[in-house]
Parts: C-alpha cells; structure tokens; sequence
C-alpha cells in the first residue's frame, strides 16, 4: 500500500464522522440527544467544525487526484 492510498482512507473516515456529526436544522447538540427545534446560524464549535469539514474534504480531493497521477 502506498502512503497516498492510506492516507486517502483516513481522509474518508474523517470525512464520514465529521458529515454524521452535522445535523442540519437542530445543531450540535441534538447529535447526542438533546432538542433542537429551531436552525441558527452555526457558531462557536459547530462553525469550527463545519469549516474543518471542507478542508477535510478538499484534502480528500487532493490527495485522491495525486493518487491518480501517480
């Protein structure tokens, strides 16, 4: 195996916990049980955490084109 190959999968298990943990329309909180009924904008950890997800994703991106490559 390569390093892109293993790297390329850890991107992905990154990648599906941080979409599983996003729960549009009732914030972190409802992830482990608690209420939400109403969508605000994200702040704090939830906004930390959705900007993590998109460079999680573009590194995902980049390293499976370089796996093309090479």
């Amino acid at each position: 195996m390569s390093i892109l190959t293993i790297l390329q999968t850890i991107l992905a298990v990154f990648l599906v916990v941080f979409i599983l943990f996003q729960n549009r329309g009732a914030g972190l909180g409802s992830s482990w049980g608690g209420s939400g009924e109403f969508y605000s904008t994200r702040r704090g950890f939830e906004k930390i955490f959705f900007k993590a997800t998109i460079v999680v994703a573009a590194f995902f991106i980049i390293v499976s084109f370089l796996s093309l490559l090479i």
